[in-house]
């Protein structure tokens, strides 16, 4: 057989792997070789530029590094990934620049796409609110499909940090306090992005963050440590990041915390030994941004060289845009302070991810679809659904009989800049949504209302929070005021000590109803639970709005007018006090309990120990009657289905829906548990006057968890289940219990 010419090899190969990599996709098969072939072929200098992450020079999201060369380097192969190229047209040009390198390898280009690309949803928080897993994944499955649309291959979401701190500003990005609820929502979103097939090129990868307990914040934070039990991390703070697994999840991204006293980044016991080696995630792990230099800053290297020296066998299998890798590790292996064989590991990973999305097939597969996204249906189609899921993000909590709005109202004010705004509908985290896009609270109500007269009225001044000079209010049927949080004041880096809404705002509320003696409605606005009880005596109907995308206009005038029911029901619970914070409904039993009658129980001397509003609480325009749960026997084994029924009757005038919520409480364990936990829900649309039996079923593994020594166990004995339509009301209700037999 005739040898080929080395010169020519390198070209025979890359078409070998090209049409491998086609087979491969069509047929679902395993990677392992295609990503091995390439491994082989590669220097040391080009394995560690795929262990490399930049940030496009045009935006950044992170403290920008000086890197004027990156074109060279990825021409050189010394760059796996870039992120933050938000044009089609760059994205090309960089992989052009990636082709000139001597094996063609291509870059992942990733982002931020955390509620939205060009058409923006409600916040995360907000979605979680509908407790609709089937609208969470079909959102995410939009957002991927414009973000695939603009070149993009990954997206740095859906970030599933249990958060009951308030304080802490990314709450925004996350479900909320609820562990069982926050991994079901985590698998939604995984399974929106991803789909079913890599070849829809509509999909891209996802990215489960913050590994692990960032949402553990001290003090509510950002950025500081996590200082908690091991138990506690494993009952609440990992089970999310598991979900992910389950939904196969194409990456990690590592927390910029400390857990226990170890970086996130450097943690060997949780991403080398837990996620790679037990959990056995197949995916790979990016840093944060610079979170691998930052090392440094936890005083755990002395320099950058012993930084990358620590993520690196950590697990850490990409350093974002802190260099650190690019600079150090081939020195590192050399000097043999870093085994080769961890090198490999991390590029295979990546590589095989590349070769799932089909780049080296086609390295530009993504970049074919830009028109799509100026294509009037598809922009109609998906607005459709950000206005639906705004619907369902509306959580109402108090209604004095204001609302709906009675069809005699002819004349509203709304109040406050935020009724104007557009830039605070998108919100924090909104990719490339632009303020045109936007549908205004006022834009909203006029186009709904068409019949009525809607003035605006400032209210306040949206820099200083002033309260401006308010005129004659007697001649309105009715006062709307929008009051709360800019959407800059919630985010990453956004922690707050006092998370009462500003005094001005919470008096204007008081003094649109003093001066006009009409119906107040008062929209809230923010990022995280507020607090707010200096206004809410003065409010006869009070909402939470979030920040709702670019149909938040359009969402807000469909639950005020009764066009939507509103359904939503709170994702954290909303305290009294930022004293309070954290609070959670799931906490742990105590050995004096709270009792209003006796000083030595677990309370506060200056302040009632209940939250304002609980976990799971939101009001419907109509009532509802749950009754109380039915058992289908008194005794189960461990291999036997746990069937409870119970009956959900409309007892009020509207057509409305129901969120059921099933609560469990295990009555005597061998560690201290959650005095009741969330382990189902579900959803019941019913008509005026209408009834329906619902049932759930559980097994022995719902009843489980992490004992002393932190394995998953279930253990026999007695157990409460509770239904009700709130953390609190289901408590109210009666339970029905069970023994559950070896």
């Amino acid at each position: 057989m005739q040898r080929i010419p080395n010169k020519y090899q390198l070209l025979v190969f890359i078409f070998l792997i090209n049409i491998l990599s086609s087979q491969a996709q069509m047929l679902h098969k395993d990677y392992s070789s295609q990503a091995d072939s390439v491994l082989q072929l590669m220097t040391l200098e080009e394995k560690i530029g795929q262990l490399n992450q930049y940030s496009n020079d045009r935006k950044n999201t992170g403290p920008v590094i000086n890197n004027k060369n990156h074109l060279e380097e990825i021409r050189k192969g010394k760059v796996g990934s870039m992120l933050n190229v938000t044009s089609v047209s760059r994205a090309k040009q960089y992989q052009e620049e990636a082709m000139k390198s001597r094996l063609r390898i291509p870059l992942l280009f990733g982002m931020d796409v955390v509620h939205g690309m060009k058409t923006i949803f409600p916040i995360p928080m907000g979605e979680a609110a509908s407790f609709d897993l089937e609208l969470m994944r079909k959102t995410a499955e939009i957002a991927a499909a414009e973000a695939s649309a603009h070149g993009l291959h990954w997206t740095f979401a859906p970030m599933i940090d249990i958060a009951r701190d308030a304080r802490w500003g990314r709450v925004m990005e996350g479900a909320g306090e609820d562990t069982w609820y926050g991994s079901e929502v985590a698998k939604a979103r995984v399974k929106g992005f991803q789909g079913n097939n890599y070849n829809d090129r509509r999909t891209v990868l996802a990215c489960a963050k913050h590994f692990a307990a960032y949402g553990v914040a001290i003090a509510g934070k950002d950025y500081t440590g996590a200082d908690i039990s091991e138990n506690t991390l494993h009952q609440v703070y990992l089970p999310p990041f598991r979900a992910a697994i389950e939904a196969d999840v194409a990456t990690f991204m590592s927390a910029f915390n400390d857990v226990n006293g170890i970086p996130a980044t450097a943690h060997k016991p949780l991403m080398r030994d837990l996620l790679k080696e037990t959990w056995k995630f197949n995916g790979f792990v990016v840093s944060d941004w610079g979170s691998v230099g930052e090392l440094q800053n936890h005083r755990v290297a002395a320099n950058a060289e012993e930084a990358a020296l620590l993520a690196v066998t950590a697990g850490c299998d990409m350093d974002m845009c802190s260099a650190s890798y690019i600079g150090n590790l081939e020195k590192l292996v050399k000097e043999g302070k870093v085994d080769i064989a961890i090198i490999d590991d991390a590029v295979k990973r990546i590589l095989t991810k590349k070769f799932e999305l089909g780049l080296f097939d086609d390295p530009f597969g993504y970049n074919y679809r830009e028109a799509e996204l100026d294509d009037e249906l598809i922009n109609k189609a998906h607005r459709k659904i950000a206005r639906e899921a705004g619907n369902k993000s509306i959580v109402l909590l108090k209604n004095n009989a204001a609302l709906p709005l009675p069809g005699t109202v002819r004349n509203i004010a709304l109040v406050g800049p935020l009724c104007t705004s557009r830039w605070d509908m998108i919100g924090n985290w909104g990719a490339m949504g632009k303020p045109e896009y936007v549908t205004t609270i006022l834009d909203g109500f006029k186009t709904a209302l068409p019949n009525c007269k809607i003035t605006h009225i400032e209210g306040y001044d949206p820099r200083t929070n002033e309260i401006k000079e308010l005129p004659e209010l007697s001649g309105f049927d009715v006062i709307i005021v929008a009051v709360g949080e800019k959407a800059s004041e919630s985010g990453e880096a956004k922690s707050k000590v006092d998370i009462n809404i500003n005094s001005n705002h919470q008096q204007l509320v008081k003094r649109l109803k003093e001066e006009s003696n009409k119906p107040v409605i008062a929209l809230v606005m923010g990022g995280r639970p507020l607090v707010f009880s200096a206004m809410e005596p003065y409010a006869d109907a009070i909402l939470v709005t979030w920040w709702l995308g670019v149909e938040a206009g359009n969402s807000i005038a469909d639950v005020i007018t009764g066009k939507y029911n509103p359904s939503a029901k709170l994702p954290m619970t909303y305290p009294r006090h930022s004293g309070q914070c954290p609070i959670y409904y799931n906490h742990k039993s105590t050995g004096r309990p709270w009792s209003k009658d006796n000083q030595y129980t677990s309370r506060y001397i200056d302040e009632d120990i209940r939250p304002a509003y609980p976990f799971g609480y939101g009001l419907s325009y109509t009532t509802f009657h749950i009754s109380a749960p039915v058992l289908s026997k008194e005794q189960y084994g461990f291999n036997e289905k746990i069937i409870l029924k119970t009956t959900v009757k409309n007892t009020g005038n509207y057509k409305g829906k129901e969120t059921v919520q099933l609560y469990l409480q295990d009555v005597v364990s061998s560690v201290t548990r959650p005095v009741i936990e969330l382990c189902g829900f579900q959803q019941v649309e019913l008509e005026k006057g209408e009834e329906r039996e619902i049932e759930f079923v559980l097994t022995s593994k719902d009843l489980g968890f992490f004992n002393i020594y932190n394995e998953f166990v279930t253990e026999p004995g007695e157990f409460k289940l509770f239904v009700g339509n709130s953390s609190e009301n289901a408590t109210m209700l009666k339970s029905a219990s069970f023994y559950l037999a070896k």
